[in-house]
Order: structure tokens, then sequence, then C-alpha cells
């Protein structure tokens, strides 16, 4: 998609998802054989319901049916969340991902993957897993150390509400 195109979209779409509560992340056009798909992620600090998605998919819908902003041919428009293993790039991203395990592509070179517990103007603190038995460790990242950040999926985490109070300690 033209960066031209995309800043006309989102210009134009932007406004009516930030109406409905939500984050405007991300916008793409991709062609499938004859047809084009409209890809919009939208998101909030607490997350996007499928009413949500629905209310601002019908509004985007009619905004796009009464301009040329995807000109003549068809499209289609699909409207989701960002996935569980997202790309954190925005301040907003990081916030919305404490408390959850994260894989760290570090710009001077090197991985870690580690818990984020905090986050502030400068970076984030982090909790570092401990290895082979050995006790988890605190640290932290100024934001211009992070080259990548991708949330990872994780199946057997218990929540902290569901902890004891010996297993928090």
């Amino acid at each position: 998609m033209s960066t031209t195109q995309s800043e006309r979209l989102r210009e134009l779409l932007e406004p009516l998802v930030t109406s409905q509560g939500l984050d405007l992340e991300e916008i793409a056009v991709d062609s499938v054989g004859r047809k084009r798909v409209l890809r919009v992620v939208v998101d909030s600090d607490t997350g996007a319901d499928l009413d949500q998605i629905a209310d601002v998919s019908r509004e985007l819908s009619a905004k796009l049916d009464e301009t040329d902003a995807m000109g003549n041919g068809e499209y289609t428009l699909e409207v989701g969340t960002p996935g569980a293993e997202r790309l954190l790039t925005e301040h907003r991203h990081y916030l919305r991902a404490v408390d959850r395990l994260v894989r760290f592509q570090l710009a001077e070179g090197g991985e870690l993957v580690a818990r984020i517990l905090d986050v502030d103007d400068e970076g984030i603190g982090l909790e570092v897993p401990g290895v082979k038995g050995r006790k988890a460790t605190a640290r932290r990242l100024g934001f211009a150390e992070i080259d990548r950040a991708r949330v990872q999926v994780e199946f057997n985490r218990k929540d902290k509400k569901d902890m004891t109070e010996e297993e928090e300690a």
C-alpha cells in the first residue's frame, strides 16, 4: 500500500476508531487474487470485545462506502485486534503488556526473554526468569536498548489472583 493511501486511510478512519474508545494500531491493504483486503487492527488499554469490533466495523464500512478512499474496485474490510504474539512498537503497547512475558531483541545484539513489571517514560522494569533452579532477577532496559519486542504466549502461567501467598513470596 502506498504511503499516500495509508496516510489517507489513517486520516479518514482514525477519528472513527477513536470515537469508539479504541486506538487504530495498523492499516494494511493486501491483494488476494483479484480482490483487495483492507485489514484494520484496533485495540485499547482494556482490550476490545466483539461488540466494539462490530460497532467500529460498521462505522468504518459506512465511511469507506461514502468516500473513494479504496477506489472503485471490490475490497473486503476486516477489523480485528492484535494477535497473541503482538509486536510492541509504541509506549502504550508496553503498558498493556505489563505482567506479560516478552522476547526482546537487543539493539547491541542478543536476545532476552523476561516479564514486564513496570513501564515509565525512559524504559521498562523486568523480571528475568531464573534458569535451572535459580531465582528470577530484576533488570531494567531503556527503550533505546530495545531493537524489537514481541509478547510471548504462555500456556501454563498462573494469574496472580490464582496464586497463594506462599507462591507469590
